[in-house]
């Protein structure tokens, strides 16, 4: 008693200040929650093989269409902070699994639905966090128990998963095809030293506008969208061709420093042009002296790779000419031939060149050309596919399309494991959570109760942009996974429940794992949040004058038209704004600080009393 005595009564300002304090924040986080629903909510409908596809137009004029969600949301313009983290969690679900970017985000969308629910009935952000993470691990283990282990060896398995990404995708219809092809490619590329790791970088895709998508395929060996340089005559076709990756230029030599030579008279124009032919063919002659008869020459920025005069003496020579292959190519180039990229004439030698049986020139049905190297000796762990399409659009979507597909057999290669697709793993799993939430006590049990629940919103977005009901369709699943049918799931094709698994609906486990771990930790982010600080540069100024009926109040001059006079008509009020910008790129520090000066000159002339504010922009 005599502590509370002690103790000073608390006044009623500071009950308020700590009533605003919390709405604040509790204001802060229902932004944060609605602003990221609505990202969930924007590529919602692309969800499964009967989603819609988005047309996007970007800034520069160009259209994509495609129902990819990492593709949809990194070209969305996304402002809001929390927004932005769910196009960040796509990009990690793509990075980490390659397919289930919607779903992962659509999972990340209820569950911050259901978060808010939490808060409004007064649980605290800390308890639905860490009930969250307890979900995300005990989803894990469920899904793992759900899961059919598969061999590397069982390639229709593995066709199937491919396949099920490939059905998603506005290429759907040639998924008999591109499934194929994502999983040769891949497991062509597996390592046996390191059987569980694979890099998607020796898996070359080459977009060739023409023809449709039914011409993709598979070359064992390399594929550039060039014509041979046969300009002066030279050779369109070698067999038991000696290869050299070059990264210099067959060209005259260029001074290092800018000098002009002055040419009084034509017998030394005469010399200059013969030293000219003299270097190039001593070049020539010693490419030729290794037995070289195909050159693979890197584009250079600074000047032609190779001259007229210099693709006359090498279809002299019999040598077949590829140019202006880009830098970023030659990692991948030297890897498949397996040979070295030479940067000096002097270092030219045998041992650094690739061997093949054949490089052509090959042409198209549509008038198209390409270069085709096959039977390529010791060839490294690489390997090429040409996507054909009747566009550009058809094209990227195409390739956007087998890089998913190649994602889910690598996921495979990585664990493997494959689980049910249809909505099936997230009912089962929200009917495990529902009886472990039973066991639970307190508020967790609350929590895990109400998240079971969000994780339903797989089967029933996959219902509802298949045109069926879902609440029916969601309740009918209910009540076969508490039959214990754990692979029920929608088969959208058919429009009814079906046994997924039997109908080759899978999806690696590394997938769905994934998605549920990623969309957690997410959730769990955005609700420890309360608070949103912005740190801005000093980019520049905006003054408010105060309100007046007088048209002249304030002589304004400029300074380089950085410094600007608006007047604004608000009713019957003048009011006039000065505004101030400087840009930062660019400007040196002596340019800000004439700029400030400036500015500070010009408020020297506007009395204080007619400010009303002046804050940094």
């Amino acid at each position: 008693m005599a502590a509370a005595a002690i103790q000073a009564p608390r006044s009623s300002s500071s009950k308020t200040e700590s009533y605003v304090d919390n709405k604040r924040k509790e204001d802060i986080r229902r932004a944060n929650i609605v602003a990221a629903r609505a990202v969930a909510d924007a590529v919602r409908t692309s969800l499964g093989p009967k989603g819609m596809d988005k047309m996007i137009s970007t800034a520069n004029g160009d259209v994509i269409i495609t129902n990819d969600g990492a593709t949809i949301l990194n070209t969305m313009k996304v402002l809001q902070p929390a927004a932005k983290m769910l196009v960040e969690l796509s990009k990690s679900q793509d990075s980490a699994a390659g397919d289930g970017t919607t779903t992962v985000v659509v999972i990340a969308g209820a569950l911050l639905k259901h978060s808010l629910s939490l808060l409004n009935s007064g649980v605290h952000p800390t308890v639905v966090s860490d009930s969250l993470h307890k979900l995300s691990l005990k989803s894990v283990d469920v899904l793992t128990a759900m899961a059919v282990p598969v061999e590397l060896s069982d390639r229709e398995s593995l066709i199937k998963s491919a396949a099920t990404s490939l059905n998603s995708k506005v290429v759907s219809q040639y998924s008999t095809l591109l499934a194929p092809l994502a999983v040769d490619s891949v497991l062509s590329v597996v390592d046996p030293a390191h059987p569980d790791l694979v890099d998607l970088r020796d898996v070359k895709i080459v977009k060739k506008p023409g023809g449709t998508v039914d011409d993709t395929h598979l070359v064992r060996g390399l594929v550039f969208d060039k014509k041979v340089s046969h300009s002066a005559g030279g050779p369109t076709r070698v067999e038991n061709a000696k290869i050299a990756v070059i990264q210099f230029q067959i060209s005259p030599p260029k001074t290092d420093i800018e000098q002009s030579i002055v040419v009084s008279d034509y017998t030394q124009m005469d010399r200059i042009l013969k030293e000219e032919r003299n270097y190039i063919l001593g070049m020539i002659k010693k490419i030729r002296a290794t037995g070289c008869n195909v050159l693979l020459i890197q584009k250079s920025i600074l000047r032609d790779a190779v001259t007229d005069l210099s693709l006359h003496y090498l279809a002299k020579a019999k040598i077949l000419v590829v140019k202006d292959v880009e830098r970023d190519e030659i990692e991948f180039i030297t890897k498949t031939l397996n040979c070295l990229p030479i940067a000096n004439i002097e270092h030219f030698r045998e041992e650094k060149l690739g061997f093949a049986d054949c490089v052509e020139e090959v042409s198209l049905g549509d008038g198209g050309k390409i270069v085709k190297i096959t039977g390529i000796k010791d060839m490294g762990r690489t390997t090429t596919v040409l996507v054909r399409g009747s566009n550009q659009l058809v094209l990227d979507e195409a390739e956007r399309s087998l890089h998913d597909a190649l994602c889910v057999v690598r996921c495979l290669v990585n664990k493997r494991f494959l689980i049910a697709g249809g909505g099936a793993p997230e009912i089962e799993l929200s009917r495990q959570l529902g009886a472990w939430a039973k066991v639970l006590q307190g508020m967790e049990s609350y929590c895990v109760r109400e998240f079971a629940e969000a994780l339903e919103v797989i089967p029933y977005t996959l219902a509802e942009n298949a045109g069926l009901d879902p609440i029916s369709i969601v309740t009918e699943l209910r009540n076969r996974h508490a039959q214990g049918e754990i692979n029920a799931g929608i088969n959208v094709r058919k429009g009814q429940i079906t046994n997924i698994l039997e109908e080759n609906v899978v999806q690696p486990l590394l997938v769905s794992t994934s998605a549920i771990t990623l969309a957690t930790e997410c959730v769990r982010m955005i609700l420890k949040i309360d608070d949103i600080i912005t740190v801005r540069s000093r980019n520049g100024v905006g003054i408010v004058v105060s309100k007046d009926l007088k048209e002249d109040i304030v002589n304004v001059k400029r300074s380089a038209d950085r410094i600007i006079a608006i007047k604004l008509v608000l009713g019957e009020e003048i009011v006039n704004v000065i505004s101030a910008y400087a840009p930062q790129v660019g400007l040196g520090d002596g340019h800000k600080e004439k700029f400030w000066e400036d500015l500070e000159g010009v408020l020297l002339e506007i009395p204080k009393a007619r400010w009303s504010s002046w804050e940094e922009i």
